[in-house]
């Protein structure tokens, strides 16, 4: 049986932030992926290959509530893979991102929030 043809491929992907520009810093920080587009209202990071991010302005962003009690207010998050997760961790906390207090994987992944408020897990690398 053969894989249908796509529909579709992914061109990028797009996060709603207060501030682009700091946010798409942050991620580049975190990933090495340079900066190749900032403006008031938007900025994205890119890899050489592969899909970018983008960062558009949102007024009044509101970001997910992420807690035991509200963990379905998530919209989605990025997992990055990394050698040492409790360094990464302390690395990206460094950078502006908050380590909350509810962690459902702790023993597989560590959740983190970037500095608008989306969450992200760290998994230690295969």
């Amino acid at each position: 049986m053969s894989e249908p043809t796509p529909l579709a491929t992914l061109a990028m992907v797009n996060l709603d932030a207060p501030d682009p520009g700091a946010l798409a810093d942050f991620y580049s920080a975190i990933l090495g992926w340079p900066v190749v587009h900032r403006q008031a209202e938007y900025a994205m990071i890119s890899p050489e290959a592969g899909a970018p991010i983008g960062f558009g302005r949102v007024e009044g962003h509101v970001p997910p509530e992420w807690s035991e009690d509200a963990a379905p207010d998530k919209r989605f998050h990025l997992d990055l893979s990394v050698d040492d997760p409790d360094e990464a961790a302390a690395r990206c906390v460094a950078l502006g991102a908050t380590k909350p207090t509810f962690q459902p994987g702790a023993d597989r992944w560590t959740v983190l929030q970037d500095p608008a408020g989306h969450p992200f897990c760290l998994c230690r690398r295969p």
